[in-house]
Protein backbone atom coordinates (compact mmCIF):
# COMPACT_ATOMS: atom_id res chain seq x y z
CA UNK A 1 0.00 0.00 0.00
CA UNK A 2 0.91 3.64 -0.81
CA UNK A 3 0.14 6.88 0.72
CA UNK A 4 0.08 10.15 -0.65
CA UNK A 5 2.32 12.62 1.88
CA UNK A 6 2.65 16.23 1.69
CA UNK A 7 5.24 18.24 3.80
CA UNK A 8 4.18 21.49 4.81
CA UNK A 9 5.86 24.29 6.58
CA UNK A 10 2.72 25.88 8.24
CA UNK A 11 2.74 29.62 9.62
CA UNK A 12 5.72 30.86 7.47
CA UNK A 13 6.45 32.40 3.90
CA UNK A 14 9.55 30.97 2.99
CA UNK A 15 10.61 26.77 3.02
CA UNK A 16 12.53 25.42 6.23
CA UNK A 17 10.78 28.31 8.60
CA UNK A 18 7.28 27.89 10.57
CA UNK A 19 5.88 24.40 11.78
CA UNK A 20 6.55 21.38 9.35
CA UNK A 21 3.50 19.25 9.43
CA UNK A 22 3.08 15.69 7.11
CA UNK A 23 -0.52 15.72 5.30
CA UNK A 24 -1.88 12.50 4.41
CA UNK A 25 -5.29 12.28 3.00
CA UNK A 26 -7.01 9.34 2.71
CA UNK A 27 -10.03 7.53 0.78
CA UNK A 28 -10.60 5.87 3.80
CA UNK A 29 -9.91 5.40 7.61
CA UNK A 30 -7.12 2.64 8.36
CA UNK A 31 -6.43 1.13 11.46
CA UNK A 32 -5.61 3.71 14.26
CA UNK A 33 -2.37 1.43 14.95
CA UNK A 34 -1.13 2.44 11.59
CA UNK A 35 -1.79 5.57 11.75
CA UNK A 36 -0.14 6.27 14.69
CA UNK A 37 2.95 4.37 13.24
CA UNK A 38 3.25 6.73 10.26
CA UNK A 39 2.83 9.82 12.67
CA UNK A 40 6.17 7.84 14.43
CA UNK A 41 7.68 7.29 11.17
CA UNK A 42 7.00 11.10 10.19
CA UNK A 43 8.63 12.48 13.45
CA UNK A 44 7.47 16.01 12.88
CA UNK A 45 5.20 17.18 15.54
CA UNK A 46 2.04 16.36 13.71
CA UNK A 47 1.07 14.53 11.16
CA UNK A 48 -2.85 15.20 9.83
CA UNK A 49 -5.01 12.25 8.03
CA UNK A 50 -8.36 13.46 6.13
CA UNK A 51 -11.02 11.69 4.33
CA UNK A 52 -13.76 12.75 2.10
CA UNK A 53 -17.43 13.56 3.77
CA UNK A 54 -19.57 14.85 1.59
CA UNK A 55 -18.29 18.28 0.72
CA UNK A 56 -15.86 18.08 4.10
CA UNK A 57 -13.65 16.38 5.17
CA UNK A 58 -13.25 14.38 8.22
CA UNK A 59 -9.59 15.42 9.93
CA UNK A 60 -7.20 13.66 13.10
CA UNK A 61 -4.27 14.83 13.76
CA UNK A 62 -1.27 12.72 15.86
CA UNK A 63 1.93 13.53 16.84
CA UNK A 64 4.68 10.42 17.03
CA UNK A 65 3.44 9.31 20.14
CA UNK A 66 -0.28 9.65 20.46
CA UNK A 67 -3.74 11.39 18.86
CA UNK A 68 -4.62 14.95 20.06
CA UNK A 69 -8.02 17.11 20.21
CA UNK A 70 -6.23 20.18 18.65
CA UNK A 71 -3.83 21.59 16.07
CA UNK A 72 -3.47 24.70 14.79
CA UNK A 73 -0.65 23.77 11.84
CA UNK A 74 -1.44 20.78 10.48
CA UNK A 75 -5.09 22.33 9.96
CA UNK A 76 -3.55 24.77 8.03
CA UNK A 77 -1.04 22.59 6.44
CA UNK A 78 -4.43 20.20 5.45
CA UNK A 79 -6.34 22.96 4.03
CA UNK A 80 -3.18 24.26 2.32
CA UNK A 81 -3.65 20.66 0.72
CA UNK A 82 -6.86 21.09 -0.23
CA UNK A 83 -7.27 24.78 -1.36
CA UNK A 84 -3.83 25.39 -3.00
CA UNK A 85 -3.07 21.29 -4.32
CA UNK A 86 -6.41 19.02 -4.81
CA UNK A 87 -9.54 21.54 -5.41
CA UNK A 88 -7.75 24.65 -5.98
CA UNK A 89 -11.52 26.04 -7.10
CA UNK A 90 -12.65 26.08 -3.58
CA UNK A 91 -12.73 29.22 -1.38
CA UNK A 92 -12.70 27.09 1.63
CA UNK A 93 -12.76 24.02 3.38
CA UNK A 94 -14.32 22.51 6.34
CA UNK A 95 -13.15 20.03 8.62
CA UNK A 96 -14.90 17.70 11.17
CA UNK A 97 -12.64 16.63 14.05
CA UNK A 98 -13.39 14.13 16.49
CA UNK A 99 -12.73 16.47 19.39
CA UNK A 100 -12.57 20.04 18.47
CA UNK A 101 -16.55 19.85 16.22
CA UNK A 102 -16.18 21.95 13.19
CA UNK A 103 -13.01 23.67 11.59
CA UNK A 104 -13.35 26.16 8.93
CA UNK A 105 -10.40 27.62 6.95
CA UNK A 106 -10.69 29.87 3.87
CA UNK A 107 -8.50 32.15 1.59
CA UNK A 108 -7.94 35.89 2.62
CA UNK A 109 -5.27 36.89 0.38
CA UNK A 110 -2.24 35.35 0.26
CA UNK A 111 -3.06 33.55 3.81
CA UNK A 112 -5.13 31.00 5.08
CA UNK A 113 -7.74 31.99 8.00
CA UNK A 114 -9.07 29.54 10.27
CA UNK A 115 -11.85 29.98 12.53
CA UNK A 116 -10.88 28.23 15.92
CA UNK A 117 -12.78 28.51 19.37
CA UNK A 118 -11.67 30.89 21.83
CA UNK A 119 -10.20 29.28 24.99
CA UNK A 120 -9.96 31.71 27.29
CA UNK A 121 -7.27 30.97 30.23
CA UNK A 122 -8.20 31.19 34.29
CA UNK A 123 -5.77 32.44 36.90
CA UNK A 124 -3.75 29.56 38.44
CA UNK A 125 -2.90 31.18 41.79
CA UNK A 126 -0.55 28.20 42.86
CA UNK A 127 1.35 26.53 39.79
CA UNK A 128 2.73 23.60 40.07
CA UNK A 129 6.66 23.58 41.22
CA UNK A 130 7.76 21.60 38.26
CA UNK A 131 6.34 24.33 36.31
CA UNK A 132 8.41 26.92 37.96
CA UNK A 133 11.57 24.96 38.32
CA UNK A 134 11.38 23.15 34.58
CA UNK A 135 11.32 26.75 33.35
CA UNK A 136 13.77 28.06 35.97
CA UNK A 137 12.41 31.75 36.00
CA UNK A 138 10.07 33.02 37.78
CA UNK A 139 7.04 34.25 35.68
CA UNK A 140 5.51 37.30 36.58
CA UNK A 141 1.53 35.66 35.97
CA UNK A 142 0.37 31.96 35.27
CA UNK A 143 -3.10 31.06 33.74
CA UNK A 144 -4.20 28.02 32.32
CA UNK A 145 -6.68 26.03 30.70
CA UNK A 146 -7.98 22.24 31.03
CA UNK A 147 -4.34 21.09 29.57
CA UNK A 148 -1.76 24.10 29.13
CA UNK A 149 -0.65 26.40 32.15
CA UNK A 150 1.07 30.05 30.10
CA UNK A 151 3.71 31.24 31.92
CA UNK A 152 3.67 35.17 31.28
CA UNK A 153 7.06 36.96 31.40
CA UNK A 154 7.52 40.60 31.11
CA UNK A 155 9.94 40.96 28.48
CA UNK A 156 10.98 39.20 24.81
CA UNK A 157 14.29 38.78 26.01
CA UNK A 158 13.25 36.67 29.19
CA UNK A 159 11.43 33.95 26.96
CA UNK A 160 14.60 34.14 24.61
CA UNK A 161 16.50 33.26 27.65
CA UNK A 162 14.69 30.46 29.34
CA UNK A 163 16.33 26.92 28.57
CA UNK A 164 13.58 24.53 30.03
CA UNK A 165 14.11 21.16 31.72
CA UNK A 166 12.28 18.87 29.81
CA UNK A 167 12.33 16.56 32.62
CA UNK A 168 10.26 18.48 34.98
CA UNK A 169 8.11 19.95 32.55
CA UNK A 170 7.45 16.40 31.14
CA UNK A 171 6.01 15.61 34.81
CA UNK A 172 3.08 17.75 34.03
CA UNK A 173 1.53 15.45 31.81
CA UNK A 174 -1.19 16.05 30.08
CA UNK A 175 -0.22 19.52 29.97
CA UNK A 176 1.75 21.44 27.70
CA UNK A 177 3.60 25.12 28.99
CA UNK A 178 3.56 28.26 26.81
CA UNK A 179 5.76 31.07 27.79
CA UNK A 180 4.68 34.32 26.86
CA UNK A 181 5.27 38.39 26.85
CA UNK A 182 4.88 41.81 25.00
CA UNK A 183 6.54 41.32 22.23
CA UNK A 184 9.20 44.03 20.57
CA UNK A 185 7.83 44.12 16.67
CA UNK A 186 4.67 42.17 17.32
CA UNK A 187 1.72 42.34 19.62
CA UNK A 188 3.24 39.58 21.91
CA UNK A 189 5.59 36.52 21.63
CA UNK A 190 5.42 32.83 22.72
CA UNK A 191 7.64 29.55 22.89
CA UNK A 192 5.85 26.25 23.84
CA UNK A 193 7.12 23.06 25.16
CA UNK A 194 4.96 19.57 25.27
CA UNK A 195 7.68 16.89 26.04
CA UNK A 196 5.03 14.58 26.93
CA UNK A 197 3.47 14.35 23.53
CA UNK A 198 7.09 13.90 22.38
CA UNK A 199 7.50 17.28 21.49
CA UNK A 200 10.40 19.47 23.47
CA UNK A 201 9.59 22.51 21.84
CA UNK A 202 7.04 23.06 19.21
CA UNK A 203 8.26 25.81 16.75
CA UNK A 204 4.51 27.23 16.16
CA UNK A 205 1.31 26.51 17.77
CA UNK A 206 -1.76 27.51 16.41
CA UNK A 207 -4.10 25.89 19.12
CA UNK A 208 -2.39 27.95 21.96
CA UNK A 209 -3.21 30.53 20.32
CA UNK A 210 -6.87 30.11 20.57
CA UNK A 211 -5.94 31.29 24.30
CA UNK A 212 -2.84 33.47 24.14
CA UNK A 213 -4.72 36.09 21.75
CA UNK A 214 -8.31 36.15 23.91
CA UNK A 215 -5.33 36.85 27.08
CA UNK A 216 -3.44 39.51 25.40
CA UNK A 217 -6.31 41.23 23.44
CA UNK A 218 -7.79 41.63 26.92
CA UNK A 219 -4.71 42.50 28.42
CA UNK A 220 -3.73 45.25 25.04
CA UNK A 221 -7.52 46.33 24.66
CA UNK A 222 -7.41 45.29 21.06
CA UNK A 223 -8.93 42.58 19.10
CA UNK A 224 -6.80 42.61 16.15
CA UNK A 225 -2.96 41.27 17.19
CA UNK A 226 0.11 40.23 15.74
CA UNK A 227 1.87 37.24 16.91
CA UNK A 228 5.39 35.53 16.92
CA UNK A 229 6.45 32.51 18.48
CA UNK A 230 10.32 32.95 18.80
CA UNK A 231 11.26 28.90 18.44
CA UNK A 232 14.74 27.98 16.72
CA UNK A 233 12.57 28.02 12.94
CA UNK A 234 10.26 30.74 14.38
CA UNK A 235 6.58 31.52 12.55
CA UNK A 236 4.07 34.07 12.89
CA UNK A 237 0.32 34.67 13.12
CA UNK A 238 -2.06 36.95 12.49
CA UNK A 239 -4.81 36.12 15.47
CA UNK A 240 -8.61 38.17 15.04
CA UNK A 241 -10.49 37.97 18.74
CA UNK A 242 -14.86 37.71 19.15
CA UNK A 243 -16.28 36.47 21.96
CA UNK A 244 -16.54 32.76 21.26
CA UNK A 245 -13.99 32.82 18.09
CA UNK A 246 -10.59 33.59 17.84
CA UNK A 247 -9.56 33.65 13.57
CA UNK A 248 -5.66 33.21 13.30
CA UNK A 249 -4.45 33.49 9.72
CA UNK A 250 -1.10 32.56 8.42
CA UNK A 251 0.98 31.18 5.05
CA UNK A 252 1.87 27.72 4.50
CA UNK A 253 4.63 26.47 2.16
CA UNK A 254 4.44 23.38 0.43
CA UNK A 255 8.49 21.35 0.88
CA UNK A 256 7.70 17.87 -0.23
CA UNK A 257 4.96 15.86 -2.43
CA UNK A 258 5.98 11.88 -2.48
CA UNK A 259 4.97 8.20 -1.57
CA UNK A 260 4.91 6.63 1.70
CA UNK A 261 5.58 2.91 1.44
CA UNK A 262 3.73 0.82 4.09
Amino acid sequence: MSLTLFHVDAFTSRPFAGNPAAVCPLKHWLDDQLLQAVASENNLSETAFFVPAGDRYELRWFTPCCEVKLCGHATLASAFVVLQILETAREAVRFETRFSRALAVSREGDLLAMDFPALAPWACPTPPAELIDGLGAVPAEVVQIEDNYFAVYDSQEEIRRIRPDFRLLEKLHPSGVAITAPGENSDFVSRYFVPSYGIPEDPVTGSTHCSLAPYWAQRLGKTSLHARQISERGGELWCEVTPQRVILKGNAVLTLRGELLI
